[in-house]
């Protein structure tokens, strides 16, 4: 069973959609749900969907820990003509996974408590990103 999910981001952040993959999967059903984010500025996370400041807090080190290219630290750069966010958004998703696994039990996936799917959009820019899924 395969499908893809559209996830319209308003710039930089993370963008949970835990709630669409649990609609989509089938009741009763049990296997592993792979998902694979089409685009090489952003990445998939499952982190902490209870307290937002948890995704605050991610996305803040992650622009701290990488910079846009205008900032004096990244003046070895080169791929700079998309704008200041997108190189350091490649190079996020380069640390970042791309693709998640995620086992499925009766339906549902099996996340803890706290838990929930993520697209962390490395742009500063509106985009939709697709994901694609597949369970089996």
């Amino acid at each position: 069973m395969q499908t893809e999910f559209n996830i319209q981001t308003r710039g930089a952040g993370l963008y949970e959609f835990t709630a669409p993959v649990r609609s989509w999967l089938q009741p009763a059903s049990d296997g592993l749900l792979t998902l694979f984010v089409r685009h090489t500025s952003c990445s998939l996370l499952i982190q902490e969907n209870a307290d937002p400041e948890v995704q605050t807090d991610l996305h803040a080190f992650f622009e701290r820990l990488v910079p846009p290219s205008d900032h004096p630290s990244m003046s070895y750069l080169r791929h700079t003509y998309e704008g200041p966010d997108d190189m350091p958004a490649h190079i996020k998703a380069a640390m970042m996974p791309v693709s998640l696994s995620v086992p499925v039990v009766d339906g549902q996936p099996v996340l803890g408590t706290w838990q929930g799917i993520y697209l962390f959009e490395h742009r500063a820019a509106p985009h939709t990103r697709k994901v694609a899924a597949h369970f089996a």
